[in-house]
């Protein structure tokens, strides 16, 4: 696709400097009007000032050509010519100013409203949020003109803000007609016909175990003691629903299922990977009724070893659906009203719980790394709005399905490494260098004493943790061992889990969310079954996979001199293999923004009631621009801006990952507890921010007192703490609107002009 304007702008506007030849890549805006080309071949992203993005959108596919460097040193380029402009919707809300419709789209890194001709707003009404269709792309003197396509609503309406992201991110969210009908056209129940050539499991006391709000139940759990060996151990069973059964290769339910690649979660509301008749239904293990399942069947020794497994398709039957809450209850207390309701399973639950005691040993032993963070969740009353923000307990019952869980996956790795057929490997490689680096640089910054090798293992990383755990510093240690690692992603070339300590890993577990596991499950059976599964035809990749596969690029390594255990030939085969990894984890990656983009939303909308008050905080991360904190009370993440520190030069410095006063030497480092007034909340470009009070000037008094100088204010700091008052009135007034700020900045700074007029003009 070319323009025909953009072109003419390119050839008449001549630049000075060597042209270097031109590259591929993607225009990724800025809210601040400028953007860069994302670079096909992993390289430097390229900048674009302003008036270079007048004629080009977030998204557009673009060749530029470097033409200078800008005074930060960045490559600057040139966008000669769009060779791609996706079918992009822009949402945002309508707005009537002077006689002229348009649109003020909700993702600023589109630069620019959209013009909207008198009769493209259809049944829209100003200030509603509406999708907008381009019908003239934007140029160097001409806003981009559209027409409004969907109405979604008012911006406070319930919802609203995952209407928004699902578009923004573009997350599939309506199943085709085709995938609803071959969905109503599947039984209610599991049929006679359907149990042949299976495993009857029924009178196996199987049961799931999950969270209070699941609607969906993948995995059921069974253990008994079992001689292992010579010696006793647990037979460990993990069922996994069949969804492979109902859900055919290239069929209207997979196409569908493929292109979302897995469920979104949001508060309140799931876009599930399947339609409901399968995630709700057919395919989810509901208590006391039979369902279809892959089993992993394995033998666990004592020392928590896997000594033996198998595979097999089997019916099941569950005999209780239980919560987490619910299961931590009775392993805490045997005798207590929860195991009394529950008796005829409390043994089971037992067994479970000694086979997750043997696992977690050998998970000591393999030297995984288990760090500690706190996950939170975001309780919403029937309007939509946050009620709270709470952290989530992880209990013993969360463990030990997790471990199980591990279990499973490690086997079916296994299973299809042996079988010598490709399939899709859950990879976490180890740490870049240049993250190495950083790592090493920081734990001798900090006197830790121990460092990681060049070739760093797990267990060194977990060896840090434990030295470090007891140390005031541990979270801010803990915070930059968890950062050093890559992200996982899916791969048929098996490299390993890092973080697990496990020599092959795959997703087996969660077929009805994950099309990753479905995958895996088709696989497995291929091998029982001694045939070949083939891919179906895959979509073409959109812009999420564009954009992990130039993060992908950059890091590519040397193969290791270690053997790997599934070896296979670089064909075509294993080429739409890496094609559905490379998707599958593009589209992980997409859920994930467009979940933290609704969190941002809401959390933005919630602190707007709070504008003003004040709350105590921890810093989470220290930048070259300010310090991240996250309030205590609420679980909510803002910025201090670097100007809002004081009245000094505050210096990075990268090997303590810490901000440090020039003058005070007073240091802002995660961990370092804060006070801070909520100042500004942006809710469009989900930003809050705010501003160091009381506690930052008494670490200041602090820290110039420990260098013998006098506190800021020229008193002693206790005497400095009694005026708190008069702080506390500067605090409101600093949560005054920004017309009433800017009019007492000019009044103040007018008087001040006076009496120094003479002065300044010198």
């Amino acid at each position: 696709m070319f323009f025909r304007n953009e072109r003419n702008h390119i050839k008449n506007l001549g630049h000075s400097g060597v042209l270097s030849e031109e590259v591929e890549g993607i225009v990724q805006g800025h809210r601040d009007g400028h953007g860069f080309v994302l670079r096909d071949d992993g390289d430097a992203d390229i900048y674009l000032p302003p008036n270079e993005m007048r004629a080009v959108l977030h998204k557009d596919r673009v060749k530029a050509r470097v033409v200078r460097q800008d005074r930060r040193g960045r490559p600057e380029g040139r966008v000669v010519e769009i060779v791609e402009r996706p079918e992009q919707p822009i949402i945002g809300r309508l707005l009537h100013e002077g006689g002229v419709w348009l649109v003020a789209p909700e993702d600023k890194r589109y630069g620019q409203d959209v013009l909207i001709p008198k009769g493209a707003t259809g049944p829209a009404k100003v200030g509603q949020v509406v999708v907008v269709q381009l019908t003239e792309p934007p140029a160097l003197f001409g806003q981009p003109v559209g027409r409004v396509k969907e109405v979604l609503g008012e911006i406070d309406d319930p919802g609203m803000e995952i209407e928004i992201a699902v578009r923004k991110y573009g997350v599939p969210h309506e199943f085709s007609e085709a995938c609803l009908a071959q969905a109503k056209a599947l039984p209610d129940k599991v049929r006679a016909t359907d149990k042949r050539g299976r495993v009857d499991l029924t009178d196996i006391p199987l049961v799931t175990i999950d969270g209070e709000d699941a609607r969906d139940f993948d995995d059921a759990v069974y253990c008994e003691p079992a001689k292992v060996g010579r010696t006793k151990g647990w037979r460990l069973l993990v069922a996994i629903a069949d969804v492979s059964h109902y859900v055919q290769t290239g069929s209207d339910i997979d196409i569908d299922a493929y292109d979302r690649a897995t469920s979104v979660y949001f508060p309140r509301r799931v876009i599930p990977m399947l339609p409901e008749k399968l995630s709700n239904g057919l395919c989810s293990l509901n208590p006391e009724v039979d369902r279809l399942c892959m089993v992993c069947d394995m033998l666990v020794t004592s020392a928590g070893e896997i000594y033996a497994y198998q595979f097999y398709p089997a019916v099941m039957f569950s005999h209780a659906r239980f919560t987490y809450t619910e299961v931590a209850a009775i392993l805490a207390n045997t005798r207590g009203p929860e195991a009394a309701k529950r008796k005829e399973r409390v043994k089971d639950l037992l067994n479970l719980h000694d086979v997750y005691r043997a696992l977690l040993k050998a998970r000591s032993v393999r030297g995984a790394v288990d760090f500690e963070t706190t996950e939170t969740q975001i309780i919403c009353d029937d309007a939509g709005r946050i009620e709270k923000i709470v952290p989530r307990v992880r209990t013993e019952a969360h463990r030990l399905i997790e471990e199980a869980m591990l279990a499973a996956n490690v086997c079916s790795a296994d299973f299809i490494a042996e079988g010598k057929h490709p399939g899709l490997f859950r990879v976490h490689e180890g740490p870049t260098p240049e993250k190495k680096e950083i790592l090493r640089n920081y734990l001798k910054a900090m006197g830790v004493g121990m460092s990681i090798s060049d070739d760093p293992r797990p267990a060194e990383f977990q060896a840090v943790a434990e030295a470090t755990k007891d140390r005031p510093d541990a979270q801010q240690i803990h915070t930059m061992l968890l950062r050093s690692m890559q992200q996982a992603i899916y791969t048929p070339i098996n490299s390993g889990h890092f973080g697990l300590a496990y020599e092959a890993y795959t997703h087996f577990t969660s077929p009805i969310r994950r099309y990753p596991d479905l995958l895996v499950h088709r696989v497995i059976k291929a091998i029982l079954g001694k045939t070949k599964y083939q891919l179906p035809m895959l979509p073409t990749p959109g812009e999420a996979h564009a954009k992990l596969a130039k993060r992908l690029a950059s890091r590519v390594k040397v193969p290791s001199a270690k053997p790997q255990k599934a070896s296979v030939a670089p064909s075509k085969e294993v080429m739409a293999w890496e094609a559905a990894g490379l998707h599958c984890s593009a589209n992980e990656r997409r859920a994930d923004e467009a979940s933290r983009d609704v969190e941002a939303w809401l959390k933005c909308k919630y602190m707007r009631e709070h504008l003003g008050e004040e709350y105590g905080g921890v810093v989470t991360a220290a930048t070259t621009f300010g310090i991240f904190v996250t309030l205590d009370a609420m679980y909510v993440e803002g910025l201090v801006h670097i100007t809002e520190l004081g009245g000094e030069y505050f210096k990075f410095d990268e090997a303590r990952q810490e901000l440090r006063g020039e003058r005070t030497g007073i240091r802002y480092a995660i961990g370092s507890r804060v006070r801070v007034q909520v100042s500004r909340v942006d809710l469009d470009g989900r930003k809050i921010d705010f501003r160091l009070v009381r506690e930052g000037e008494e670490l200041t008094s602090r820290a110039l007192k420990d260098k013998g100088l006098p506190s800021p204010t020229g008193v002693p700091a206790k005497a400095a703490d009694k005026r708190s008052g008069r702080k506390k009135s500067e605090a409101s007034r600093s949560a005054q609107s920004p017309i009433q700020a800017l009019r007492s900045a000019v009044k103040k700074a007018t008087s001040k002009m006076k009496g120094k007029g003479r002065t300044a003009r010198r």
